[in-house]
């Protein structure tokens, strides 16, 4: 271990604050720093520069919340020592809350170790005041823990019902429909996270059912008896975004006849979706960011902070990590969002699963107009998988809708549909699968198949269209690729 000689197990009392905290690292300026800062903030700060003394410190103690470097001198860079220690700790304390300490080189490790159950990190160098809340944050993490413990064994002793848990596998999925083995995957990630309260970033193209996929995770979570509150960036202004997420107080501007809560405090305690989180512009990422880290808001024309305590889901139909390449969207923030990532197949890709959702849809339709459709034709089965589906599942539903609408007998013809695209056609050599002239309709077809190619990487597919990365971006966004 690094510096295996120069162990310190100090303790420094300091204002009559809550909480007892431990920091590991084997830097003796950092220690030194974070003890001077944090000792005024909590009651005892304990600190480490060797980490195998974890254990006995754990053994004489309890700690309200740990912070563990990534690094330490042995295995300066790879962070594997960070994973070890942290699991270690996990083991002796399965209640324990550890926030991880890194460089801003290591912040993908870092996410890799809330996967594995650390609560958050901190990257140096820090922001001294984001660095005191989060670990205020934490502190109040491992409190909250330890008094739901005390109330579920409370309500045990009294032989009440304890809190209700999320529903069993064969009911979570009542209302995403899917056989394939790319909604199994869905399925499998979804069953994984949502009994923790990691933040998911729910990726796919528009009308894939991302806000869905939302729910069923926050319907299984732990924060299923409270709310779930959504946001559409995509349809907010700059002007309202910071009233609308964070709320203001009466007179705060023009309008503002009352105080009023934001969605951050309307879902304390569940689940909060951001929906089209790529569409925020550079400044208010910022805001955004700072509110993730420091896990408060302060209300336009306030200056008193309230502390929220929810699971983030955030959704977005962009091609975001080029765009954190691109500068239009901040690593650091697509760091704190993306501790799960959920990739939503388009419907083209799913195979039988469109009829599966065609029929589905069908039999809601004829029940909802009253009306004889029972089934569809097998040349009708057969348009509508080979119909590449740019609007996907929510395209299939209006689609569906419309049919059994204007149907006339029990089954439904190819005749019946109007598909709001044109038809594929085989593709030939040099063709890119279309049967029309339409310019608009080639160049959608063209930047599709350049992006399927390279698997999404927008700088090859600009390359082989021959435009600038800004220009695909703008054809993406044109039609809602």
């Amino acid at each position: 271990m690094g510096n295996q000689h120069a162990h310190a197990a100090s303790t420094d009392s300091a204002t009559p604050h809550d909480g007892r905290i431990l920091i590991v690292d084997d830097k003796r300026d950092v220690l030194t720093a974070l003890r001077l800062l944090l000792k005024k903030h909590v009651e005892e700060v304990h600190t480490a520069r060797n980490p195998a003394v974890i254990p006995t410190l754990l053994q004489d103690n309890t700690y309200d919340m740990i912070l563990l470097d990534m690094n330490f001198t042995q295995d300066a860079s790879s962070g594997r020592e960070g994973f070890v220690w942290l699991n270690r700790i996990l083991d002796l304390d399965p209640q324990a809350v550890v926030v991880m300490i890194t460089a801003y080189g290591d912040v993908g490790k870092a996410v890799r170790s809330m996967k594995e159950g650390a609560a958050d990190f901190i990257v140096k160098p820090w922001d001294d005041a984001d660095l005191v809340a989060s670990v205020q944050a934490a502190i109040k993490l491992r409190q909250s823990r330890e008094a739901a413990d005390r109330a579920q064994a409370q309500r045990a002793r009294n032989g009440q019902p304890t809190r209700s848990r999320p529903p069993a596998p064969d009911a979570a999925f009542d209302d995403i429909i899917g056989e394939s083995p790319a909604m199994e995957e869905v399925f499998t990630t979804i069953e994984k996270v949502a009994g923790t309260d990691a933040n998911v970033l729910i990726l796919g193209e528009n009308g894939t059912g991302k806000e869905l996929v939302a729910r069923a995770v926050h319907r299984r979570s732990n924060r299923a008896d409270g709310p779930f509150v959504s946001a559409d960036l995509g349809a907010l202004s700059e002007s309202l975004f910071e009233s609308e997420l964070f709320g203001h107080v009466k007179g705060a501007f023009t309008g503002a006849d009352d105080d009023r809560a934001g969605r951050f405090e309307s879902a304390d305690d569940g689940t909060l979706f951001l929906d089209e989180i790529g569409n925020i512009p550079m400044p208010l990422q910022a805001k955004l960011l700072t509110v993730l880290q420091r896990r408060e808001v302060t209300r336009v024309g306030s200056v008193e902070s309230t502390p929220v305590d929810i699971r983030l889901i955030c959704a977005t139909n962009q091609p975001i990590y080029e765009m954190t390449q691109d500068g239009a969207f901040r690593q650091d923030l697509l760091y704190r969002i993306n501790t799960v990532e959920v990739q939503l197949p388009p419907l083209r890709d799913r195979g039988d699963d469109i009829l599966l959702l065609a029929r589905h849809f069908l039999r809601e339709f004829a029940d909802k107009y009253q009306t004889e459709t029972e089934t569809l034709s097998e040349e009708t089965q057969q348009k509508l998988k080979a119909y590449h589906w740019p609007g996907n599942v929510r395209e299939l539903r209006h689609t569906m809708e419309r049919a059994v609408i204007m149907s006339e007998g029990p089954v439904l013809q190819p005749g019946d549909f109007n598909f709001s695209a044109p038809m594929q056609a085989p593709a030939q050599d040099g063709d890119i699968g279309l049967d029309t002239l339409n310019l608009d309709d080639i160049e959608q077809a063209a930047v599709r198949k350049a992006l399927s190619k390279h698997g999404g990487n927008i700088s090859r597919a600009a390359d082989e269209l021959g435009i600038s990365r800004k220009a695909l971006y703008r054809r993406i966004e044109k039609y809602g690729l």
